[in-house]
């Protein structure tokens, strides 16, 4: 079958035409086992030919995610544990809020279809999506070519099959905000975190079994979804076969007794009556537990990661029993670190007292941060929004969709006096943040990534 391609991919090289003539091949080439969701997964519909490996050979150190024979083999099910109640996933399943990508972005294409169902790849269905891959508003920030999407449109047909398996998505009938949120933010993330992972492991010599994981750290506001993007990044991990652990500041809350004693020491200050501003946070227990994680180098160790029960006392939160913590085991590749305040320095007093006198006590807490969170971060991915307030919204949304499921959700007041003791923080420390990136940080190892109202990437202001 021929493809025509248009004149606005004339650019693409012979390697992604290559690629687009092997998806005829008859030779059968099984994948990954079927979506429990979807009885006729494309992941088994498609037959398609690995490249020679010769092909997807390059001098480069970096990860050209070329999918080779070898590591097409690593991917492997994961059962699917995720809840979608409250935590604010649109995108899953709204189909009210359609944000055409192709045509926001300027793609080659307008036409954003279905994957086929055929038992072959249709080839002109492979061009669309490398079209819509292409149209993304990521691709140039992380350098993902045309050249690179043709020469890996195997795996991120692969990561896009295994995250509908995560999010119980129909990969046959996707929206198109879920095709974005794959093939526009997911995905590229991910690869661009690989190409991380391999600059860290390039400093080190081959066949050293010592290698420390990657820390990446994710600083971006509640609500805004940073723990679906780390969830989702974690679970591709896990499906390629490379350890990672993850890890977010909200673990390191203080116990019930230690907020406590934080509020009787600071009677008056809204700002450190709960738990979230800088002040609240086990700084010892985020040593003891970056430390121990980084050294999960070798087989057989192992260690558990602390995990905060925000349930307890009514909702003011303790620290969950030890006998729950998850147990993390090496060799870990990659520590994923979220948290809405990491990366935030500490400003010149009458800067933060002239956003609110409260935050003087926060900001002088905020000092201690950098050596304790921030230092261990060896790249970083930070999400930014336009509006402090969208973090309102986010939760407002998260709450209502929780009592409709049920469960028991903040009233909208709550929400507003939960919020409130957030927006000084973000109304001080953000624009510092998206100016000159996080405390100590590199800027060639740092993600900045735009997002609107619905979460959705966006090109940058």
């Amino acid at each position: 079958m021929a493809v025509a391609i248009s004149s606005s991919t004339s650019l693409i090289s012979s390697a992604w035409q290559a690629t687009l003539q092997h998806y005829n091949n008859p030779r059968d080439y099984p994948l990954i086992p079927p979506c429990h969701s979807n009885p006729n997964p494309i992941s088994n519909s498609f037959n398609f030919k690995r490249r020679p490996s010769s092909s997807s050979s390059s001098s480069s150190k970096f990860n050209d995610h070329a999918l080779s024979s070898s590591s097409s083999s690593k991917l492997f099910p994961i059962p699917t544990l995720f809840s979608f109640s409250g935590c604010g996933c649109s995108w899953i399943q709204d189909k009210s809020m359609v944000h055409d990508y192709a045509t926001s972005y300027g793609g080659a294409s307008n036409k954003c279809y279905s994957l086929p169902t055929t038992k072959t790849v249709d080839v002109s269905s492979v061009s669309d999506l490398f079209e819509f891959i292409c149209s993304g508003p990521l691709v140039d920030k992380i350098g993902i070519t045309p050249e690179r999407v043709g020469l890996s449109i195997d795996k991120w047909l692969l990561y896009g099959s295994q995250l509908c398996r995560l999010f119980q998505l129909n990969e046959l009938k996707l929206t198109i905000p879920q095709k974005a949120r794959l093939y526009h933010y997911y995905i590229p993330v991910f690869m661009w975190c690989e190409d991380q992972i391999a600059l860290h492991n390039s400093k080190f010599h081959d066949g050293d079994d010592d290698v420390p994981p990657l820390v990446i750290g994710f600083s971006a506001p509640q609500g805004c979804g940073k723990t679906t993007l780390v969830f989702a990044l974690d679970y591709l991990f896990k499906t390629t076969k490379r350890k990672s652990a993850t890890v977010s500041i909200d673990d390191f809350y203080l116990t019930a007794q230690g907020q406590t004693e934080l509020r009787e020491n600071n009677p008056g200050n809204a700002l450190l009556e709960y738990r979230g501003n800088s002040g609240s946070h086990d700084l010892q227990l985020s040593v003891e537990t970056l430390e121990a994680l980084t050294k999960l180098t070798k087989e057989g160790m192992k260690m558990k990661v602390p995990r905060y029960d925000k349930s307890a006392y009514s909702g003011r939160g303790d620290r969950a029993d030890s006998s729950t913590w998850p147990e993390v085991e090496g060799p870990l590749t990659v520590i994923l670190f979220e948290g809405w305040m990491l990366g935030f320095k500490p400003l010149p007093a009458d800067v933060v007292k002239a956003v609110d006198p409260q935050l003087e006590i926060v900001n002088k807490n905020l000092e201690a941060y950098y050596d304790v969170w921030d230092k261990y971060i060896d790249a970083w991915v930070v999400i930014k929004i336009q509006d402090p307030s969208y973090v309102y919204r986010w939760r407002l949304q998260a709450e209502i969709a929780m009592r409709q499921a049920g469960k028991a959700g903040m009233s909208d007041e709550e929400v507003n006096d939960f919020v409130s003791r957030y927006l000084p923080a973000y109304k001080a420390y953000l624009p510092t943040l998206y100016a000159e990136g996080p405390s100590g940080s590199d800027p060639d190892r740092v993600l900045a990534i735009d997002i609107d109202e619905e979460r959705n990437p966006i090109l940058e202001n």
